[in-house]
C-alpha cells in the first residue's frame, strides 16, 4: 500500500476508478486480477506491487468509498436542521452529488452491500456496521422527534428507509448503470409518503 499511497494522486484516482468500476460490474469473486489491471490502466504486476492481493484492493477500495462520502456529508451536512425526514433528505443530496462525481462509488458499494464471498463479507459487515453508526448520528443528533405521532418510533421508520433503498437496489436490473435522478425521485416520493401518515397534522403545513 505504501508504493500505492507514494503516486501522483492523478495516477491513484485512475487506478481507483478502474478497480471500483471492475468490482462494481462483476462482485469480489467474479472480478478477476486481469479485469482490474485493464479498468485501471496498469499491469497485473503492478496490481500485485502495489496493493499485494486482490482483498487488500478491494478493502482499500471500501475505505476509499466510506471516506469520501462521509467526509463529505459531515462538512456539509447543516446541523441546524432538527426535522427528520429533512436530514434525511440533506443527506441524501449531498451523497448523490458525490455519487455524480465518481460514478463508480455507488456501484461498487452496492456490489459490495450484496456481496457472498466468505473471503470478505467480515470484513464488509464490519463496515457496514460503522457506517450505521454514522448514518443514525446524522438521522437522529439533534432531531426534533415531537412531530411523529404519539408512539411512532423514529428508529423504525429509519429502518424501513434503509429496507426500501435496499430492495430498490436489489431490483435494478444493471447494478453498473444508475439513474441518480430517478433514485432521487423515487426516494424522495417514499419519504413524503411517510411523512404525510407520521407527522402530526400540525406539522404538515411546513412542507
Amino acid at each position: 500500500m505504501e508504493k500505492f499511497v507514494g503516486l501522483p494522486v492523478d495516477k491513484q484516482n485512475k487506478i481507483i476508478a478502474g478497480a471500483l468500476t471492475a468490482f462494481g460490474a462483476n462482485g469480489y469473486k467474479k472480478a478477476s486480477v486481469s479485469d482490474i489491471a485493464a479498468a485501471a490502466g496498469i499491469s497485473k504486476a503492478m496490481v500485485f506491487h502495489y496493493f499485494g492481493t486482490k482483498k487488500t484492493l478491494y478493502l482499500h477500495l471500501m475505505d476509499f468509498c466510506s471516506g469520501v462520502l462521509m467526509n463529505e456529508v459531515e462538512e456539509r451536512f447543516d446541523q441546524g436542521v432538527t426535522d427528520f425526514f429533512e436530514r434525511i433528505k440533506l443527506a441524501t443530496i449531498i451523497k448523490i452529488s458525490v455519487m455524480e462525481k465518481h460514478p463508480s462509488v455507488l456501484s461498487f458499494l452496492t456490489s459490495a452491500y450484496f456481496e457472498e464471498d466468505e473471503e470478505v463479507r467480515k470484513e464488509i459487515k464490519h463496515r457496514l456496521a460503522a457506517g450505521e453508526n454514522f448514518r443514525s448520528k446524522i438521522a437522529f443528533d439533534n432531531m426534533d422527534a415531537s412531530k411523529f405521532k404519539e408512539g411512532v418510533d423514529p428508529k423504525l421508520v429509519m429502518k424501513i428507509l434503509v429496507r426500501y433503498a435496499e430492495g430498490f437496489v436489489s431490483e435494478l436490473p444493471n447494478r453498473a448503470e444508475f439513474d441518480m435522478k430517478v433514485i432521487s425521485e423515487e426516494f424522495d416520493e417514499s419519504m413524503n409518503l411517510l411523512r404525510n401518515n407520521l407527522y402530526k397534522e400540525e406539522y404538515l403545513g411546513e412542507f
